[in-house]
């Protein structure tokens, strides 16, 4: 039973830094995933895969784990180094490239 600790990236579909400044713990799976002959769904009987808890920070996740006797891995994400661009900066006479349709 080993959990992983890890701060989620965030999706595809939202500009913004929502749900991503929590650590999460879920447990590794300890069975391979089934998949049902008749309807083709994937199940498994591994109930610790519902299990996700957020904390607020790392040290907090890492505590519950050590507090409850939890096996952890504790993985870093590398945050996005990001320039502030607005959409005027396109048009701009300073702009290194050029610019066409």
């Amino acid at each position: 039973m080993t959990a992983r600790i890890y701060r989620p990236a965030k999706t595809a579909m939202q500009s913004g830094q929502a749900k991503t400044r929590q650590w999460m713990l879920d447990y590794e799976p300890e069975q391979a995933s089934e998949v049902e002959p008749l309807m083709g769904w994937t199940s498994s009987a591994d109930m610790k895969r519902q299990v996700s808890l957020r904390f607020d920070t790392k040290e907090e996740a890492v505590a519950y784990c050590e507090r409850n006797g939890i096996a952890y891995q504790v993985f870093e994400s590398k945050q996005p180094g990001r320039r502030g661009m607005s959409y005027a900066d396109n048009f701009a006479q300073s702009r290194r490239g050029s610019w066409t349709h």
